[in-house]
């Protein structure tokens, strides 16, 4: 639904502006985050729930994971507020589980039905009946339309697919669609619940939720508080960023209108891709197939660790090299040591990756586009109208910047490779969203892809179609690839910064 200006999205939207402001103004903030509620859903009825009740504390739960706190259930009596001082601090960590189901918010929805819809002409062929392995449709004798038993249909869809008036609809519960890890099933009360264990906080079950009923975590109260403590703060935005504000913020724009916030400096994260491009070719060139029978790329915070907690006997052939958010932020403090480093991106993995020790001492904090753009909104910023700052760093390639759209992963890592040796061949697989990444893995656990660099992407689309985007990912795809056509260099390795890799990487 990215794009598409939704009731979820004007309330999530108001929610972290609400937060930003709360961090912004003076005086308790227990008392202030309880009216918030209020002031986010006025009046005496209900907007789309019929229940104003039921609004304001669906609100309530997204307001505590706005601020870093823990989702409580309806049986839980205690105020917004409960807790409130944990977040109340400069610096502090997001705390497991990242993505959330607001259980009095869930529909409840059926897992998987299949069923015939009015549009059913009662055909004299009914291909469906004919098809179906578990002889499961009738004919109505009367209406001459079919019926299907629930008890007996297996849920395979053939008869979906073979109907001519299309009048036979398979229908999933849109969160359990959209994972990729088969992570969220039902609890005792039919709600959406989710595996912990299998989840990789993609954030694909959240966008994709029509009843705005997953929620994940936000640091926006804590960055706010820790660069109004005078805290050196730096932005690291990924590549993904081109459009994200609107059509008309350029980057210079961007830049000009973060360091209003108090930013102390502001990098592009194309930065780091290219350090991690030419860290990944060195290491391919070096353990494939040798060492090696595959190497997968590393940049994708949920991809790699589907693909290790699913085939963990190839957790080796994951690439070992830093991502592109750790190496910005390494990049940074080795020049300002005491600086405090926000990842800005699409992202809601990147706040998982956030949580890992090895990662904590680098990323202080995670922020998503979205949540981003609350807090302009909170400082009532016109972006558009921004007088362009170009003293930026845009020394990166455009390989660089292309890691934020599918297959710009592997293509950054060929082109070094083929920069050095130019008549070597290397072999590329990729894939897109987790199901389809899945397959890769499997297909490469059975030594079809030996010898290749394998390129997983948990978001259909790539970075530019992450949970943390807000604009359509066909739109953010093409202005991606325009921006990076204006970089300074073609290939990673052409950069000034790729010199300094060898600082960075133990």
């Amino acid at each position: 639904m990215r794009g598409v200006e939704t009731r979820i999205q004007e309330i999530r939207h108001a929610v972290f502006t609400e937060v930003a402001k709360m961090a912004y103004e003076e005086g308790p903030v227990d008392k202030k985050i309880e009216a918030l509620p209020y002031k986010i859903i006025p009046g005496e009825t209900g907007n789309f729930r019929n229940d104003v009740f039921l609004e304001r504390a669906i609100v309530g739960e997204r307001l505590r994971m706005a601020m870093g706190l823990p989702y409580r259930g309806a049986a839980e009596p205690a105020p917004v507020s409960d807790g409130i001082m944990e977040a109340d601090k400069p610096e502090g960590y997001y705390t497991p589980p990242l993505i959330n189901v607001i259980k009095f918010a869930c529909n409840a929805c059926e897992e998987k039905k299949v069923h015939v819809t009015d549009g059913c002409q009662g055909c004299l062929a009914h291909p469906c009946m004919e098809v179906c392995p578990k002889k499961a449709i009738s004919l109505d004798r009367v209406t001459g339309k079919s019926i299907i038993d629930q008890d007996a249909c297996i849920k395979c869809g053939r008869c979906a697919t073979v109907c001519s008036y299309n009048a036979i609809i398979v229908q999933e519960r849109p969160c359990a669609k959209a994972c990729g890890m088969k992570a969220i099933t039902s609890d005792e009360n039919g709600k959406a619940t989710i595996d912990y264990d299998k989840c990789v906080s993609c954030g694909m079950c959240l966008v994709n939720c029509p009843f705005g009923a997953i929620s994940d975590k936000s640091q926006i109260y804590q960055v706010i508080k820790a660069i109004q403590s005078g805290e050196k703060v730096y932005a690291a935005v990924a590549p993904a960023f081109v459009g994200q504000f609107g059509p008309k913020v350029t980057p210079e724009k961007l830049r000009a209108a973060m360091k209003e916030l108090g930013f102390a400096d502001v990098l592009e994260v194309a930065i780091g891709a290219d350090l991690c491009a030419k860290q990944e070719a060195e290491d391919f060139l070096k353990e494939v197939p040798e060492e090696l029978p595959f190497m997968a790329t590393s940049c994708c915070p949920a991809w790699s660790v589907m693909a290790k907690k699913l085939f963990p006997e190839y957790a080796n052939c994951v690439s070992m090299a830093l991502t592109p958010m750790t190496l910005t932020a390494r990049l940074i403090k080795n020049h300002t040591p005491d600086a405090k480093v926000v990842f800005i991106g699409p992202c809601a993995a990147k706040k998982l990756e956030a949580m890992r020790r090895t990662v904590r001492s680098e990323v202080d904090f995670v922020l998503t586009f979205e949540e981003m753009s609350g807090i302009f909104a909170a400082k009532d910023l016109d972006l558009e109208a921004m007088h362009e700052d170009v003293d930026g760093v845009n020394d990166v390639s455009a390989d660089g910047r292309n890691f934020a759209v599918s297959g710009g992963v592997a293509q950054a890592v060929v082109d070094v490779i083929k920069k050095e040796y130019p008549d070597k061949e290397i072999k590329v697989a990729n894939a897109e969203g987790l199901e389809e990444c899945r397959k890769l893995m499997m297909m490469a656990s059975k030594g079809k892809y030996n010898g290749y660099l394998l390129e997983g992407m948990a978001c259909p689309g790539g970075c530019v179609a992450g949970a943390g985007t807000m604009q359509p990912i066909k739109k953010s795809q093409g202005a991606v690839k325009i921006y990076a056509t204006k970089a300074n260099h073609k290939v990673a390795t052409e950069t000034e910064y790729v010199k300094e890799l060898d600082k960075l990487v133990d």
